[in-house]
């Protein structure tokens, strides 16, 4: 093993190829090619196999990073993808949208001593794209079938994630979701540059293969209660993901647009769906001067879809400098690549609207100074005073997502809530105050990345379980 690996000595840091900034901003397709198999090979053997791997404990899903990194240097692909999907439901997915500069590649033991990370997304998509065209890749096959039943409300990566543990176990699962597709954001809110979409509907076919139950269409509180689902299942899961707007004040003229709205219709462009909203302009950025307020990886997303739509200009606001900004840096590279302009400590103090039609024209925008440290760590932005104006056809608010009032909206006023309106979950389990239920997701932590909300998706099926083995026969719960 010692010949086949510690080469990050003699071995510098590559990437996959990456396509021409000036093709790519044409497409919705993926930027980076896959790694050739000698290459990936070769990548790999620059671990050093720390006897403390802080790759590993840095990820959400404690992925066993070395030892499949070793398996792909010695050429036992299987093996390694054995190992990668033993704690990672959806690892073709986590290669390809982690924030690895955040997580496992932000902490390569040589990455700290200089020598560049260990390209561990890149060899994790490598081995999970090999799986699939291997036929490694299988759908649930429990050893035995269950009885017990569990509802899922919700089909983005926590209620998958849950879904796949649970049909593994042979529990009987029926996932709701309100709209057409599974797959929640995966679906409709990450654009296909990032992670294109049969990468999705295949895992959901493969899913539907192995036993889950998908009822979509079905929005809980209006086209079936929560009691109903309740009644029907002996546990439920709540992973319904957030998904309500943050507002700006005085941000409400046409031509000013929540993030996600305009993330779906590009992406429904992209399924061949019917969007009579993006086919009149409404939201599509298209020969438009584009201004997306925000920092996060939601507001890259924007950017990006906006050059790819053919907009006159884009430029992204933000109220922090460049150090500060929580989105993944490689993403702000490839916008800047693509044509994205940023301004940096920059936030907006109102909207100017054209006198005639009501729609907006401009953004005030006030420059920012840093001030002292947040509980976070990160420095506070403080206002200058100092105004201009930026000219905008299109503005974009990407200032991230807070919960919708679910007891409200399914009626049921006795499912405790915190005060950000997440509903309050027992950590590590998921468990709530209602016997029988659990939540799990950007739900219970707030808005977040894919790779926690598949973690808490895991941890909730365990838990859901360990509930259903307190009797050999869990008792039906009776709706309240």
């Amino acid at each position: 093993m010692a010949e086949r690996m510690l080469k990050f000595v003699t071995l510098g840091r590559a990437m996959p190829e990456k396509r021409e900034a000036e093709e790519r901003r044409h497409d919705f397709r993926e930027i980076y090619a896959d790694f050739a198999r000698a290459k990936a090979a070769e990548q790999a053997s620059r671990c050093s196999q720390c006897g403390v791997p802080y790759c590993q404990t840095h990820c959400p899903l404690h992925n066993n990073i070395p030892d499949w990194l070793r398996m792909t240097a010695e050429g036992r692909l299987e093996e390694a993808y054995e190992i990668a999907q033993s704690t990672n439901s959806f690892p073709e997915i986590c290669g390809r949208i982690c924030p690895q500069d955040r997580l496992c590649e932000g902490h390569c033991v040589i990455e700290q001593a200089g020598h560049g990370t260990v390209t561990i997304g890149a060899i994790e998509r490598f081995i999970t794209d090999t799986a699939w065209e291997e036929g490694w890749v299988r759908p649930p096959r429990p050893l035995r079938e269950r009885s017990e039943s569990v509802g899922i409300i919700g089909s983005g990566p926590a209620g998958l994630a849950c879904a796949d543990m649970l049909r593994r176990a042979g529990v009987q699962v029926t996932v709701y979701d309100r709209a057409d597709r599974a797959g929640g954001l995966l679906t409709y809110g990450i654009p296909g540059f990032k992670l294109e979409k049969d990468v999705v509907m295949r895992r959901i076919a493969q899913l539907q293969e192995g036993g889950v139950e998908f009822v979509l269409g079905c929005e809980v509180g209006r086209d079936l209660s929560f009691d109903a689902i309740r009644g029907r299942h002996d546990a439920v899961l709540i992973a319904t993901g957030v998904y309500r707007a943050r507002e700006i004040e005085g941000a409400n003229a046409p031509g000013i647009l929540p993030a996600l709205d305009y993330l779906t219709a590009s992406n429904r462009k992209g399924f061949g769906d019917e969007v009579p909203a993006f086919d009149d302009g409404h939201l599509n950025a298209r020969g438009k001067r584009v201004i997306v307020i925000g920092g996060g990886d939601t507001a890259m997303d924007c950017v990006r879809t906006a050059i790819r739509q053919g907009a006159a200009s884009v430029r992204c606001l933000y109220r922090r400098d460049r150090a500060n900004m929580p989105g993944s840096q490689r993403e702000v590279a490839n916008a800047e690549e693509e044509g994205v302009e940023f301004v940096w400590l920059a936030a907006p103090a109102g909207f100017l609207t054209d006198p005639a039609t009501g729609a907006v024209r401009a953004v005030r925008v006030e420059r920012m100074r840093l001030g002292a440290p947040d509980a976070s760590g990160r420095r506070m932005p403080e206002p200058s005073g100092e105004i201009s104006e930026e000219p905008a056809d299109l503005v974009i608010k990407a200032l991230g997502f807070e919960p919708e009032d679910l007891p409200r909206l399914w009626g049921v006023p006795g499912l405790e809530v915190t005060r950000w309106g997440t509903v309050r979950a027992e950590f590590g389990t998921g468990r709530t105050n209602i016997e029988g239920v659990f939540a799990a997701g950007d739900i219970v932590r707030g808005a977040s990345l894919v790779v926690w909300a598949i973690r808490d998706g895991r941890e909730a099926a365990a838990a859901i379980l360990r509930y259903l083995a307190q009797s050999e026969t869990a008792p039906r719960i009776a709706a309240e």
